[in-house]
This record gives structure tokens, sequence and C-alpha cells, in this order.
């Protein structure tokens, strides 16, 4: 049973990387605007500065975090929609090149973590940017938004 499960589950997970219902996936308005995006992490990102009182030397930096950030994942759903376009060709065609399709989910996959890991450099970066003071009233307003003791 556990096997079954386990199998379904990463059937799933390759669906989803592959046909774009995850991770970002289209809409029935097309893909998300990039530029719109960016303007909405900035209001936010600016926003949670601004309580933490951040100086202009730490609101420079923690923006050029944001904004490569930003940029190198635009580049990773532009992979996305590539990926998509050959799966839905394999899909398409009377008899798929299953090799193929599993290798299109592992270089998701991979693309992903390595995302993920970029991410959280980023987060470490700006970590550093800050004091120990904004970051105390940081891991707080995370306690009280999730709900964490």
């Amino acid at each position: 049973m556990k096997n079954k499960l386990v199998i379904a589950g990463t059937a799933v997970v390759a669906f989803t990387l592959l046909t774009g219902f995850g991770f970002g996936g289209r809409g029935h308005h097309g893909s998300p605007d990039p530029e719109r995006i960016k303007q909405m992490v900035t209001w936010k990102l600016d926003d949670k500065l601004d309580d933490l009182d951040a100086t202009e030397a730490q609101r420079t930096s923690i923006h050029a975090v944001k904004d490569r950030l930003l940029a190198e994942g635009q580049q990773l759903m532009e992979g996305q929609q590539a990926v998509r376009k050959e799966a839905l060709t394999q899909l398409e065609s009377p008899n798929p090149d299953a090799a193929k399709l599993h290798a299109l989910v592992d270089a998701r996959i991979d693309a992903f973590r390595a995302f993920a890991h970029k991410a959280t450099d980023a987060v470490l970066e700006m970590h550093r940017t800050l004091t120990p003071a904004q970051r105390q009233e940081l891991a707080s307003d995370y306690r009280e938004h999730t709900g964490q003791q």
C-alpha cells in the first residue's frame, strides 16, 4: 500500500510540473505579468522595511537581493513554458517518449531545487543586512503570522 501511495504521489508531482497546474501555472488570463509581480513584492517589502525602520543602506542592499531573486525566478518560469510545450508535444503523439518526459521532470525538479537554494542564500544575505533587533522583530512577526510559539 505504501508503494502505491509513493507512486501516486510521484505521478501527481510529475503531472503538476509538466502541465503547469502548480508553481505559478498559467491562469485563464495568461501568464502572470513579471512587472506586476515585482511591483507587488516591492510594495510588500517596502512596507516591512518601513516597519523595521530600515536604513537606506539596508533598503538598497535588500532590494538588490530581491531584484536578483525575482530575475532568476522569472528565468525559471520561462523555462517552465518550454517544458510545458515539450510535454504537450509528447503527450499529443501516439507514442510519447517516456524517457524524455522523465528527463523533463528531473530537469524541472533540479531547477526548482537550485532556485530554492538561491532563495535560501538570499534570505541569509538579507539576514546579515539587518540588525539583531530587526531580526527579532521579523521573527516575532513571523511567529504571530503563523501561530507558532
